[in-house]
Protein backbone atom coordinates (compact mmCIF):
# COMPACT_ATOMS: atom_id res chain seq x y z
CA UNK A 1 0.00 0.00 0.00
CA UNK A 2 1.46 3.34 -1.01
CA UNK A 3 1.96 6.10 1.54
CA UNK A 4 -0.22 8.42 -0.54
CA UNK A 5 -3.08 5.95 -0.61
CA UNK A 6 -2.66 5.06 3.06
CA UNK A 7 -2.88 8.75 3.89
CA UNK A 8 -6.10 8.96 1.91
CA UNK A 9 -7.33 5.87 3.75
CA UNK A 10 -7.09 7.82 7.02
CA UNK A 11 -10.35 9.48 5.97
CA UNK A 12 -12.03 6.11 6.63
CA UNK A 13 -14.86 6.79 4.21
CA UNK A 14 -18.34 5.44 4.44
CA UNK A 15 -18.76 3.10 1.49
CA UNK A 16 -21.91 2.24 -0.46
CA UNK A 17 -21.56 -0.42 -3.12
CA UNK A 18 -24.62 -0.63 -5.39
CA UNK A 19 -24.97 -3.79 -7.46
CA UNK A 20 -27.82 -3.97 -9.96
CA UNK A 21 -29.16 -7.12 -11.62
CA UNK A 22 -28.80 -7.68 -15.40
CA UNK A 23 -28.19 -4.03 -16.25
CA UNK A 24 -26.26 -3.77 -19.50
CA UNK A 25 -23.19 -1.68 -20.33
CA UNK A 26 -25.30 0.41 -22.70
CA UNK A 27 -28.32 1.04 -20.46
CA UNK A 28 -27.10 4.35 -18.97
CA UNK A 29 -26.95 7.70 -20.68
CA UNK A 30 -23.32 8.15 -19.64
CA UNK A 31 -22.53 4.94 -21.56
CA UNK A 32 -24.36 5.95 -24.72
CA UNK A 33 -28.03 5.19 -23.98
CA UNK A 34 -30.35 7.62 -25.78
CA UNK A 35 -33.87 6.27 -25.12
CA UNK A 36 -33.89 5.37 -21.42
CA UNK A 37 -33.72 8.30 -19.01
CA UNK A 38 -30.98 8.03 -16.35
CA UNK A 39 -30.30 11.64 -15.26
CA UNK A 40 -29.20 10.85 -11.70
CA UNK A 41 -26.62 8.26 -12.71
CA UNK A 42 -25.46 10.48 -15.54
CA UNK A 43 -24.93 13.22 -12.94
CA UNK A 44 -23.05 10.71 -10.79
CA UNK A 45 -20.70 10.13 -13.73
CA UNK A 46 -20.23 13.88 -14.14
CA UNK A 47 -19.37 14.22 -10.46
CA UNK A 48 -17.10 11.18 -10.32
CA UNK A 49 -15.23 8.58 -12.32
CA UNK A 50 -16.59 6.41 -15.11
CA UNK A 51 -14.85 3.11 -15.89
CA UNK A 52 -14.81 1.86 -19.48
CA UNK A 53 -12.99 -1.47 -18.96
CA UNK A 54 -14.37 -2.90 -15.75
CA UNK A 55 -15.65 -6.45 -15.71
CA UNK A 56 -17.98 -8.61 -13.67
CA UNK A 57 -16.66 -11.79 -12.14
CA UNK A 58 -18.96 -14.02 -14.19
CA UNK A 59 -21.75 -13.80 -16.77
CA UNK A 60 -24.40 -14.92 -14.23
CA UNK A 61 -25.25 -13.63 -10.79
CA UNK A 62 -24.21 -16.13 -8.09
CA UNK A 63 -20.56 -16.59 -9.13
CA UNK A 64 -20.28 -12.88 -9.94
CA UNK A 65 -21.39 -12.01 -6.39
CA UNK A 66 -19.02 -14.61 -4.97
CA UNK A 67 -16.03 -13.06 -6.78
CA UNK A 68 -17.09 -9.65 -5.50
CA UNK A 69 -17.39 -10.73 -1.87
CA UNK A 70 -14.29 -12.95 -1.69
CA UNK A 71 -11.78 -11.34 -4.06
CA UNK A 72 -11.24 -14.59 -5.96
CA UNK A 73 -11.91 -15.09 -9.66
CA UNK A 74 -14.18 -17.90 -10.83
CA UNK A 75 -11.34 -20.37 -11.38
CA UNK A 76 -10.71 -20.28 -7.63
CA UNK A 77 -14.13 -19.38 -6.27
CA UNK A 78 -16.47 -21.28 -4.00
CA UNK A 79 -19.60 -20.60 -6.07
CA UNK A 80 -18.93 -21.05 -9.80
CA UNK A 81 -22.37 -21.19 -11.39
CA UNK A 82 -26.02 -20.51 -10.57
CA UNK A 83 -26.46 -24.25 -10.05
CA UNK A 84 -26.27 -26.66 -8.34
CA UNK A 85 -28.27 -25.30 -5.45
CA UNK A 86 -26.74 -25.83 -2.03
CA UNK A 87 -23.21 -24.65 -2.89
CA UNK A 88 -22.82 -21.52 -0.80
CA UNK A 89 -20.11 -19.75 1.17
CA UNK A 90 -18.34 -21.72 3.90
CA UNK A 91 -16.97 -20.63 7.27
CA UNK A 92 -13.48 -20.31 5.82
CA UNK A 93 -14.55 -18.04 2.94
CA UNK A 94 -13.36 -14.56 3.93
CA UNK A 95 -15.68 -11.79 2.77
CA UNK A 96 -15.63 -8.09 2.19
CA UNK A 97 -18.03 -7.53 5.08
CA UNK A 98 -15.80 -9.47 7.47
CA UNK A 99 -12.90 -7.26 6.44
CA UNK A 100 -14.92 -4.14 7.23
CA UNK A 101 -15.95 -5.52 10.63
CA UNK A 102 -12.31 -6.16 11.51
CA UNK A 103 -11.51 -2.46 11.10
CA UNK A 104 -14.51 -1.23 13.09
CA UNK A 105 -17.09 -0.55 10.38
CA UNK A 106 -20.81 -1.04 10.78
CA UNK A 107 -22.14 -3.20 7.95
CA UNK A 108 -25.47 -3.78 6.23
CA UNK A 109 -26.65 -5.68 3.16
CA UNK A 110 -29.94 -4.89 1.45
CA UNK A 111 -31.49 -6.64 -1.55
CA UNK A 112 -30.33 -9.87 -3.18
CA UNK A 113 -27.79 -12.11 -1.45
CA UNK A 114 -27.68 -15.55 -3.12
CA UNK A 115 -24.56 -16.80 -1.29
CA UNK A 116 -26.09 -18.70 1.63
CA UNK A 117 -29.44 -19.49 3.24
CA UNK A 118 -30.58 -18.71 6.77
CA UNK A 119 -29.38 -21.97 8.36
CA UNK A 120 -26.01 -22.01 6.58
CA UNK A 121 -22.56 -20.59 7.22
CA UNK A 122 -23.04 -18.39 4.15
CA UNK A 123 -25.96 -16.41 5.59
CA UNK A 124 -25.05 -12.71 5.41
CA UNK A 125 -25.26 -12.21 9.19
CA UNK A 126 -22.65 -14.98 9.53
CA UNK A 127 -20.39 -13.45 6.88
CA UNK A 128 -19.83 -10.05 8.44
CA UNK A 129 -23.08 -8.12 8.03
CA UNK A 130 -24.67 -6.61 11.13
CA UNK A 131 -28.02 -6.51 9.40
CA UNK A 132 -29.64 -7.82 6.26
CA UNK A 133 -32.92 -7.05 4.55
CA UNK A 134 -34.00 -8.79 1.38
CA UNK A 135 -33.84 -12.11 -0.46
CA UNK A 136 -31.48 -14.84 0.66
CA UNK A 137 -32.33 -17.11 -2.27
CA UNK A 138 -31.55 -15.74 -5.72
CA UNK A 139 -34.60 -17.36 -7.33
CA UNK A 140 -36.83 -15.78 -4.70
CA UNK A 141 -35.35 -12.44 -5.76
CA UNK A 142 -37.17 -12.76 -9.10
CA UNK A 143 -40.50 -12.11 -7.38
CA UNK A 144 -41.05 -8.36 -7.09
CA UNK A 145 -44.28 -8.79 -5.12
CA UNK A 146 -43.24 -11.59 -2.79
CA UNK A 147 -45.16 -12.13 0.43
CA UNK A 148 -42.05 -12.19 2.63
CA UNK A 149 -38.47 -10.96 2.94
CA UNK A 150 -35.72 -11.73 5.41
CA UNK A 151 -34.97 -9.11 8.06
CA UNK A 152 -31.66 -10.44 9.35
CA UNK A 153 -32.58 -13.75 11.02
CA UNK A 154 -36.32 -13.16 11.04
CA UNK A 155 -38.96 -13.41 8.32
CA UNK A 156 -40.82 -10.19 7.56
CA UNK A 157 -44.27 -10.88 6.14
CA UNK A 158 -45.48 -8.50 3.43
CA UNK A 159 -49.21 -8.46 4.01
CA UNK A 160 -49.76 -6.06 1.14
CA UNK A 161 -48.79 -8.82 -1.29
CA UNK A 162 -51.01 -11.60 0.06
CA UNK A 163 -53.53 -13.21 -2.25
CA UNK A 164 -54.04 -11.15 -5.37
CA UNK A 165 -52.74 -7.94 -3.78
CA UNK A 166 -49.62 -6.27 -5.15
CA UNK A 167 -49.01 -3.32 -2.89
CA UNK A 168 -45.40 -3.68 -1.71
CA UNK A 169 -42.82 -3.56 -4.49
CA UNK A 170 -39.58 -5.03 -3.20
CA UNK A 171 -37.29 -2.55 -4.93
CA UNK A 172 -39.11 0.33 -3.25
CA UNK A 173 -38.79 -1.44 0.10
CA UNK A 174 -35.05 -1.81 -0.44
CA UNK A 175 -34.67 1.89 -1.18
CA UNK A 176 -36.71 2.83 1.89
CA UNK A 177 -34.56 0.57 4.06
CA UNK A 178 -31.35 2.03 2.61
CA UNK A 179 -32.52 5.57 3.34
CA UNK A 180 -33.51 4.51 6.84
CA UNK A 181 -30.06 2.97 7.36
CA UNK A 182 -28.44 6.22 6.33
CA UNK A 183 -30.68 8.15 8.72
CA UNK A 184 -29.71 5.80 11.55
CA UNK A 185 -26.04 6.26 10.69
CA UNK A 186 -25.95 10.01 11.26
CA UNK A 187 -25.54 9.64 15.04
CA UNK A 188 -22.95 6.84 14.86
CA UNK A 189 -19.22 7.49 15.22
CA UNK A 190 -18.09 4.42 13.29
CA UNK A 191 -18.15 4.55 9.47
CA UNK A 192 -20.44 2.21 7.56
CA UNK A 193 -20.34 -0.18 4.63
CA UNK A 194 -23.67 -0.60 2.84
CA UNK A 195 -23.98 -3.30 0.18
CA UNK A 196 -27.11 -2.35 -1.75
CA UNK A 197 -27.84 -5.24 -4.11
CA UNK A 198 -30.85 -4.05 -6.09
CA UNK A 199 -32.88 -6.57 -8.11
CA UNK A 200 -33.78 -4.17 -10.93
CA UNK A 201 -33.86 -4.44 -13.91
CA UNK A 202 -33.95 -8.26 -13.83
CA UNK A 203 -36.96 -9.57 -15.74
CA UNK A 204 -38.89 -11.93 -13.50
CA UNK A 205 -38.55 -15.54 -14.58
CA UNK A 206 -42.07 -16.06 -13.27
CA UNK A 207 -43.52 -13.70 -15.87
CA UNK A 208 -41.23 -14.19 -18.85
CA UNK A 209 -43.86 -14.32 -21.56
CA UNK A 210 -46.23 -11.64 -20.34
CA UNK A 211 -45.60 -8.10 -21.60
CA UNK A 212 -47.96 -6.85 -18.88
CA UNK A 213 -46.16 -8.86 -16.18
CA UNK A 214 -46.02 -7.38 -12.70
CA UNK A 215 -42.37 -6.41 -12.68
CA UNK A 216 -42.82 -2.69 -12.13
CA UNK A 217 -45.67 -0.71 -10.53
CA UNK A 218 -46.16 1.44 -13.65
CA UNK A 219 -44.45 2.18 -16.94
CA UNK A 220 -43.93 5.93 -16.35
CA UNK A 221 -42.37 7.98 -17.85
CA UNK A 222 -42.74 5.82 -20.97
CA UNK A 223 -46.52 5.35 -20.96
CA UNK A 224 -47.07 7.42 -24.10
CA UNK A 225 -43.99 6.20 -25.98
CA UNK A 226 -44.50 3.92 -28.96
CA UNK A 227 -42.31 1.19 -27.45
CA UNK A 228 -43.72 -2.33 -27.09
CA UNK A 229 -45.19 -2.74 -23.63
CA UNK A 230 -42.44 -5.07 -22.47
CA UNK A 231 -39.83 -2.46 -23.42
CA UNK A 232 -41.74 0.27 -21.60
CA UNK A 233 -41.56 -1.94 -18.54
CA UNK A 234 -37.83 -2.47 -18.89
CA UNK A 235 -37.13 1.22 -19.43
CA UNK A 236 -39.34 2.08 -16.45
CA UNK A 237 -37.35 -0.27 -14.23
CA UNK A 238 -34.05 1.35 -15.23
CA UNK A 239 -35.42 4.86 -14.70
CA UNK A 240 -36.91 3.88 -11.34
CA UNK A 241 -33.50 2.57 -10.33
CA UNK A 242 -31.96 5.85 -11.46
CA UNK A 243 -34.55 7.86 -9.50
CA UNK A 244 -33.71 6.02 -6.31
CA UNK A 245 -30.00 6.52 -6.75
CA UNK A 246 -30.88 10.21 -6.83
CA UNK A 247 -32.68 9.76 -3.50
CA UNK A 248 -29.58 8.22 -1.98
CA UNK A 249 -27.36 11.09 -3.09
CA UNK A 250 -29.90 13.59 -1.79
CA UNK A 251 -29.90 11.82 1.58
CA UNK A 252 -26.10 11.90 1.80
CA UNK A 253 -26.19 15.66 1.22
CA UNK A 254 -29.03 16.15 3.70
CA UNK A 255 -27.07 14.31 6.39
CA UNK A 256 -23.86 16.20 5.64
CA UNK A 257 -21.89 13.07 4.81
CA UNK A 258 -21.69 13.39 1.04
CA UNK A 259 -17.96 14.13 1.00
CA UNK A 260 -17.34 11.37 3.52
CA UNK A 261 -18.93 8.66 1.39
CA UNK A 262 -17.62 6.67 -1.55
CA UNK A 263 -20.43 5.33 -3.73
CA UNK A 264 -19.77 2.75 -6.46
CA UNK A 265 -22.49 1.69 -8.89
CA UNK A 266 -22.30 -1.30 -11.24
CA UNK A 267 -24.13 -4.44 -12.46
CA UNK A 268 -23.65 -8.16 -11.83
CA UNK A 269 -23.63 -9.30 -15.47
CA UNK A 270 -24.87 -8.36 -18.92
CA UNK A 271 -28.52 -8.04 -19.97
CA UNK A 272 -30.57 -11.23 -20.19
CA UNK A 273 -31.40 -12.63 -23.62
CA UNK A 274 -33.79 -15.22 -22.21
CA UNK A 275 -36.83 -13.08 -21.51
CA UNK A 276 -39.46 -11.35 -23.60
CA UNK A 277 -37.41 -8.16 -23.30
CA UNK A 278 -35.21 -7.77 -26.40
CA UNK A 279 -31.73 -6.61 -25.36
CA UNK A 280 -31.18 -5.16 -28.82
CA UNK A 281 -34.19 -2.85 -28.58
CA UNK A 282 -32.31 -0.30 -26.45
CA UNK A 283 -28.86 -1.67 -27.36
CA UNK A 284 -28.46 -2.72 -23.74
CA UNK A 285 -25.05 -4.28 -24.37
CA UNK A 286 -23.81 -1.06 -25.93
CA UNK A 287 -21.32 -1.68 -28.74
CA UNK A 288 -20.48 -5.18 -27.49
CA UNK A 289 -21.42 -8.71 -28.49
CA UNK A 290 -23.69 -10.90 -26.40
CA UNK A 291 -25.30 -10.64 -23.01
CA UNK A 292 -25.91 -12.64 -19.87
CA UNK A 293 -24.34 -16.15 -19.96
CA UNK A 294 -21.84 -15.05 -22.63
CA UNK A 295 -18.13 -14.62 -22.08
CA UNK A 296 -18.08 -12.15 -24.94
CA UNK A 297 -17.86 -8.53 -23.83
CA UNK A 298 -21.62 -7.96 -23.61
CA UNK A 299 -21.91 -10.61 -20.92
CA UNK A 300 -19.14 -9.43 -18.61
CA UNK A 301 -18.11 -5.81 -19.37
CA UNK A 302 -20.02 -3.63 -16.93
CA UNK A 303 -20.88 0.01 -16.49
CA UNK A 304 -19.18 1.20 -13.30
CA UNK A 305 -19.22 4.66 -11.78
CA UNK A 306 -17.44 5.79 -8.60
CA UNK A 307 -18.26 9.03 -6.78
CA UNK A 308 -16.53 10.51 -3.72
CA UNK A 309 -16.66 14.31 -3.74
CA UNK A 310 -13.36 15.90 -2.81
CA UNK A 311 -11.43 12.65 -3.24
CA UNK A 312 -12.35 11.41 -6.73
CA UNK A 313 -11.89 14.03 -9.41
CA UNK A 314 -15.11 14.94 -11.19
CA UNK A 315 -15.68 14.20 -14.87
CA UNK A 316 -12.99 11.52 -14.96
CA UNK A 317 -13.04 8.64 -17.42
CA UNK A 318 -10.59 5.79 -16.90
CA UNK A 319 -9.67 2.84 -19.08
CA UNK A 320 -8.16 1.01 -16.10
CA UNK A 321 -8.85 -2.68 -16.63
CA UNK A 322 -10.17 -4.50 -13.59
CA UNK A 323 -12.83 -6.90 -12.36
CA UNK A 324 -15.04 -7.69 -9.37
CA UNK A 325 -12.27 -9.52 -7.51
CA UNK A 326 -10.39 -6.21 -7.34
CA UNK A 327 -13.05 -4.52 -5.22
CA UNK A 328 -12.16 -6.24 -1.91
CA UNK A 329 -8.45 -5.31 -2.04
CA UNK A 330 -9.39 -1.80 -3.14
CA UNK A 331 -11.61 -1.29 -0.12
CA UNK A 332 -8.97 -2.89 2.11
CA UNK A 333 -6.39 -0.37 0.91
CA UNK A 334 -8.76 2.54 1.44
CA UNK A 335 -9.35 1.55 5.07
CA UNK A 336 -5.77 0.47 5.79
CA UNK A 337 -6.35 -3.27 6.17
CA UNK A 338 -3.93 -6.01 5.11
CA UNK A 339 -5.66 -9.02 3.56
CA UNK A 340 -4.92 -12.74 3.60
CA UNK A 341 -2.74 -13.65 0.66
CA UNK A 342 -5.14 -15.89 -1.26
CA UNK A 343 -7.09 -13.24 -3.17
CA UNK A 344 -6.76 -12.79 -6.94
CA UNK A 345 -7.56 -9.10 -6.91
CA UNK A 346 -5.39 -6.00 -7.14
CA UNK A 347 -6.38 -2.69 -5.58
CA UNK A 348 -7.41 0.10 -7.93
CA UNK A 349 -7.50 2.64 -5.07
CA UNK A 350 -4.70 4.67 -6.72
CA UNK A 351 -6.84 5.04 -9.85
CA UNK A 352 -9.79 6.24 -7.79
CA UNK A 353 -7.65 8.82 -6.04
CA UNK A 354 -5.83 10.07 -9.11
CA UNK A 355 -2.51 8.41 -8.21
CA UNK A 356 -0.24 6.27 -10.35
CA UNK A 357 -1.72 2.77 -10.74
CA UNK A 358 1.40 0.61 -10.42
CA UNK A 359 -0.35 -2.74 -9.87
CA UNK A 360 -1.73 -4.21 -13.09
CA UNK A 361 -3.06 -7.66 -13.88
CA UNK A 362 -1.13 -9.96 -16.16
CA UNK A 363 -4.55 -11.21 -17.18
CA UNK A 364 -8.21 -11.41 -16.16
CA UNK A 365 -9.83 -14.86 -16.21
CA UNK A 366 -13.44 -16.05 -16.43
CA UNK A 367 -15.19 -19.34 -16.91
CA UNK A 368 -18.80 -20.46 -17.11
CA UNK A 369 -20.81 -23.64 -17.50
CA UNK A 370 -19.47 -25.85 -14.73
CA UNK A 371 -22.88 -27.48 -14.43
CA UNK A 372 -23.87 -27.27 -18.07
CA UNK A 373 -23.24 -29.08 -21.32
CA UNK A 374 -20.41 -26.82 -22.43
CA UNK A 375 -17.70 -25.38 -20.20
CA UNK A 376 -16.35 -22.08 -21.55
CA UNK A 377 -13.39 -19.89 -20.63
CA UNK A 378 -12.18 -16.38 -21.42
CA UNK A 379 -9.11 -14.27 -20.77
CA UNK A 380 -8.38 -10.57 -21.18
CA UNK A 381 -4.63 -9.99 -21.51
CA UNK A 382 -3.60 -6.49 -22.46
CA UNK A 383 -5.06 -5.67 -25.87
CA UNK A 384 -6.09 -9.30 -26.39
CA UNK A 385 -9.33 -11.07 -25.52
CA UNK A 386 -9.64 -14.84 -25.89
CA UNK A 387 -12.79 -16.94 -25.71
CA UNK A 388 -13.13 -20.70 -25.80
CA UNK A 389 -16.83 -21.53 -25.97
CA UNK A 390 -16.28 -25.22 -25.24
CA UNK A 391 -13.32 -27.44 -24.41
CA UNK A 392 -13.91 -29.17 -27.73
CA UNK A 393 -13.60 -25.92 -29.69
CA UNK A 394 -10.52 -23.88 -30.57
CA UNK A 395 -9.56 -20.66 -28.83
CA UNK A 396 -10.90 -17.50 -30.48
CA UNK A 397 -8.75 -14.39 -30.31
CA UNK A 398 -9.89 -10.77 -30.59
CA UNK A 399 -8.82 -7.17 -30.04
CA UNK A 400 -11.84 -5.60 -28.30
CA UNK A 401 -10.63 -2.01 -28.84
CA UNK A 402 -10.68 -2.50 -32.60
CA UNK A 403 -13.40 -5.15 -32.76
CA UNK A 404 -15.99 -4.64 -29.98
CA UNK A 405 -18.35 -7.18 -31.57
CA UNK A 406 -15.60 -9.82 -31.44
CA UNK A 407 -16.24 -10.88 -35.02
CA UNK A 408 -12.72 -11.10 -36.46
CA UNK A 409 -10.93 -14.12 -35.02
CA UNK A 410 -7.18 -13.44 -35.10
CA UNK A 411 -6.05 -16.76 -33.61
CA UNK A 412 -4.71 -18.09 -36.91
CA UNK A 413 -2.31 -15.18 -37.27
CA UNK A 414 -1.10 -15.23 -33.64
CA UNK A 415 -0.26 -18.80 -32.59
CA UNK A 416 2.18 -17.61 -29.89
CA UNK A 417 -0.55 -15.55 -28.19
CA UNK A 418 -2.96 -18.50 -28.39
CA UNK A 419 -0.35 -20.77 -26.78
CA UNK A 420 0.18 -18.25 -24.00
CA UNK A 421 -3.54 -18.04 -23.34
CA UNK A 422 -3.79 -21.83 -23.35
CA UNK A 423 -1.33 -21.84 -20.46
CA UNK A 424 -3.42 -19.22 -18.65
CA UNK A 425 -6.53 -21.37 -19.04
CA UNK A 426 -4.66 -24.22 -17.40
CA UNK A 427 -3.09 -22.30 -14.51
CA UNK A 428 -6.15 -20.19 -13.64
CA UNK A 429 -8.53 -23.11 -13.12
CA UNK A 430 -8.42 -24.97 -9.82
CA UNK A 431 -10.82 -27.94 -10.05
CA UNK A 432 -13.71 -27.92 -7.55
CA UNK A 433 -15.48 -31.09 -6.37
CA UNK A 434 -18.67 -29.04 -6.14
CA UNK A 435 -18.51 -28.27 -9.86
CA UNK A 436 -17.17 -31.30 -11.70
CA UNK A 437 -16.33 -30.68 -15.34
CA UNK A 438 -14.25 -32.63 -17.82
CA UNK A 439 -10.99 -33.92 -16.44
CA UNK A 440 -8.31 -31.20 -16.18
CA UNK A 441 -6.01 -33.02 -18.58
CA UNK A 442 -8.52 -32.24 -21.36
CA UNK A 443 -7.58 -28.56 -20.94
CA UNK A 444 -4.12 -29.16 -22.32
CA UNK A 445 -5.16 -31.55 -25.09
Amino acid sequence: MSNDTRASANKRPNIIFVLTDDLGYGDLGSYGQEQIQTPCLDQMACEGMRFTQFYSGAPVCAPARCTLMTGKHNGHGRIRDNTPHGVHLHDEDYTMAEMFKEVGYRTAAIGKWGLGNHFEAGAPWRKGFDEFFGHLDQDHAHIYYTDFLWDTERVKLLWGNRGEKKEEYTHDLFTARALDYLDRSKDEEAPFFLYLAYTLPHFSDYDLQSPESHIVPDDAPYTDCDYPQVEKNYAAMVTRLDRDMGSIFAKLKELGIDEDTLVIFTSDNGPSKETCHDIDYFRSSGPYRGGKRDLYEGGIRMPMIARWPGSIEAETVTDHMGAFWDVLPTFAELVGKDLPGDQDGLSFAPTLLGKEQAAQHDYLYWDYGHTREHFSQAVRMGEWKAVRRSLELPIELYRPHEDPLEKTDLSGDNPEIVAQIQRVFEEALTPSPDYPIKKPEVLSA
